[in-house]
């Protein structure tokens, strides 16, 4: 398995533990088994028995391996499992769906900031708000976001903005006229930054999804860059729709 972990920036403990970690999460390792000795999964996975024993200790600390005196190290439990976001097609269902969800909204950073618009998106605003944050589900950090505002529009309800999801605020104001919302998604992998904001490795699987929503004359009103963890999304379509 070695070129497998060759790829990444990530240290070999904690890629040896994400894969140790999907094993128990797929029941290949399930709860009350006594995993493999050091020395098994040490070869299996080309590391340093070292980096095997970090791995373990990491998945001791999360609770779902358990070393026992003499016997060898256990299965204790499967990881918490938290809700997956139903990805939709239209901005009236986005907006209902996150009417729903209440998030723990963890800031990073906030001020004025230019985003990068492309020549087909629109034409851009005077200026933009960055709100730059984290959202949590039940202890479980499951997106970063970079959410470029209207400084105009931003202003029409700046407390809202900082403290609710972005699209439902947007919605809801009245003054606020949309001509176009649209929603790019691609599968990739976490860089570095996106990797330490969701406590992933580097090169984890994330969905990352871009929106750009435009006034009537144009503008570009919103502009939302969001990275996901890969579990959290769900693509669930009817092809006879």
């Amino acid at each position: 398995m070695r070129h497998f972990f060759q790829y990444s920036a990530s240290p070999l403990y904690a890629q040896a533990a994400d894969a140790m970690r999907e094993r128990i999460v797929k029941g290949v390792w399930p709860i009350g088994m006594r995993i493999p000795s050091l020395p098994l999964l040490s070869k299996e996975f080309g590391v340093a028995s070292i980096t095997i024993r970090q791995a373990v200790q990491l998945l001791k600390e999360e609770g779902l391996l358990q070393p026992e005196q003499g016997r060898g190290t256990f299965v204790k439990a499967k990881p918490l499992v938290h809700p997956q976001m139903q990805v939709v097609s239209s901005l009236v269902a986005l907006a209902d769906l996150y009417r729903e969800l209440t998030p723990r909204l963890i800031p990073i950073s906030e001020g004025i900031a230019k985003p990068k618009i492309e020549s087909d998106d629109g034409i851009p605003a005077p200026k933009y708000h960055l709100l730059r944050r984290v959202h949590s589900y039940e202890k479980q950090l499951t997106s970063v976001i970079s959410a470029y505002i209207d400084e105009r529009i931003f202003k029409l309800a700046p407390k809202r903005f900082r403290n609710e999801l972005v699209i439902p605020v947007l919605m809801d104001l009245k003054s606020v006229k949309l001509a176009s919302a649209r929603q790019i998604l691609t599968i990739s992998t976490a860089g570095v930054e996106a990797a330490n904001a969701l406590n992933i490795s580097v090169s984890a699987p994330v969905a990352e999804i871009r929106r750009v929503f435009c006034a009537p004359d144009g503008t570009v009103i919103y502009l939302g860059e969001l990275t996901y963890r890969a579990d959290f999304i769900r693509l669930d379509m009817d092809l006879l729709a």
